[in-house]
């Protein structure tokens, strides 16, 4: 079941990045982890399958790593701190709330960005249409 502000957000049709949190993403953009910087150079100015994507994207409370609003895929980069069950649950909440918006989430180590970048590459293209 959805909550109310999911609906209320479908209604509006607000997948726009939360101005409240510009600020926030501004700095994460600026602050970007080794393996989101080598990732986004492969992903951005439209290199898979012609789609956008856009880093540290909004919706509601949550930021994604990288977004293509086009295809509403999310992908997220998880380092170490995302291995203890507390993360992993939290994780799974915002996976499970971005579901309710039609977000389909791509999770990947940071160690895979590092060691088999072709095969990240590869399962995001083959998720998009």
């Amino acid at each position: 079941m959805e909550t109310l502000e999911v609906q209320l957000w479908k209604r509006q049709n607000r997948f726009q990045n939360n101005p409240r949190l510009k600020n926030f993403r501004r700095e994460l953009r600026s602050n970007q982890t080794e393996a989101e910087k080598l990732l986004w150079q492969k992903i951005r100015a439209k290199q898979i399958k012609g789609y956008k994507f856009i880093r540290q994207f909004s919706i509601s409370h949550y930021i994604l790593d990288f977004y293509c609003a086009e295809t509403k895929l999310g992908i997220e980069l998880d380092g170490g701190g995302h291995a203890s069950p507390e993360t992993t649950l939290k994780d799974l909440e915002k996976e499970n709330y971005l579901k309710a918006f039609g977000i389909k989430v791509l999770r990947f180590w940071n160690t895979d960005i590092y060691t088999n970048l072709d095969s990240v590459l590869n399962e995001i293209a083959q998720n998009l249409p």
